[in-house]
């Protein structure tokens, strides 16, 4: 079997079996298509230790982060293990590929003052009643408030929001649920879309794009896509950071950060943000100094 066609089925097994994101899997298959491509797209039988670690170095030659390789070489550890257990290979490859180390860089963070003037600005801009500023508005208020991830919001469903607990049921990796909360700005720019901008979008759908059930819509009502979240968050938010481009991630490190210098405890953050791991959500103690250095004055006595 060539590295093409196992790449293919590895795919669906990640998709159907292991039922990891759309997202991550097709990360999965084009480092998988790369490794083919590098390789002359040879017979599974055929790589050996030798084969993927010129793959790698051909990937760091041309410039590719270390993030990126660290997570070519678990792809190639994955799809090996996985090519070994159902037998199409007598032994595995990637045994011994080492993976190189990720340099650990601290997320950028909005400051609470800059967060204050966008949303406080969207939020005046909005008072017309103009739908997609109500909707821009909700969504920066309500991944700052909340943190979750693009992908968390753009999945979300009207049944998914609960105005009496003011909470939201969100779909994270892993196909995982969580309930996070909404504080007080974000739920009532929520609410006021889906009062005054929602119906106005849904309008515009046409009766076949299958987003009635979705709380955020596009300008042509169809359910909003993660590019349409980039665009928006970009526009807003970016000027205020003084930088060419930004991110919604933007607004879940703040999030994330802003907790931690309120004192919230980690693992609470954990939660919140859906990590598997505590140690992902570590990083931001790096981030929040403002929390370490007020944890000092208040706990030494010689502060």
């Amino acid at each position: 079997m060539l590295i093409s066609e196992a790449a293919e089925a590895y795919a669906e097994h990640l998709l159907r079996v292991r039922r990891l994101s759309e997202n991550t899997v097709r990360a999965y298959r084009n480092d998988l298509v790369d490794l083919a491509a590098a390789s002359g797209d040879i017979e599974l039988e055929e790589v050996d230790i030798e084969v993927l670690r010129d793959w790698v170095w051909r990937a760091s030659e041309r410039g590719d982060a270390r993030s990126t390789l660290a997570r070519r070489t678990a792809t190639a550890r994955g799809f090996f293990a996985w090519a070994t257990e159902r037998g199409a290979i007598a032994s595995d490859p990637a045994l011994r590929l080492a993976s190189p180390k990720r340099a650990r860089t601290l997320p950028k963070v909005a400051t609470a003052q800059t967060m204050a003037a966008v949303l406080d600005d969207l939020r005046v801009r909005a008072a017309d009643g103009d739908p997609v500023l109500l909707r821009d508005h909700a969504i920066l208020e309500l991944l700052y408030a909340t943190g979750i991830r693009v992908s968390e919001l753009c999945g979300l469903d009207l049944d998914d929001v609960d105005s009496a607990r003011r909470t939201a049921r969100v779909t994270g990796k892993g196909d995982k649920d969580r309930v996070v909360p909404v504080g007080g700005p974000a739920f009532d720019a929520v609410q006021a879309y889906m009062v005054r901008g929602r119906p106005v979008l849904a309008a515009r759908a046409a009766s076949t794009t299958g987003a009635a059930r979705a709380v955020f819509l596009g300008s042509r009502g169809g359910r909003l896509t993660p590019r349409g979240v980039y665009a928006t968050v970009s526009e807003k938010l970016a000027p205020a950071l003084g930088v060419d481009a930004v991110g919604p991630h933007t607004l879940r490190h703040s999030a994330a950060t802003h907790l931690l210098d309120g004192g919230a405890d980690l693992r609470a953050v954990q939660e919140i943000l859906g990590h598997a791991s505590l140690g992902t959500t570590q990083i931001y103690t790096h981030v929040s100094g403002e929390r370490l250095a007020a944890a000092y004055r208040q706990a030494h006595p010689r502060a």
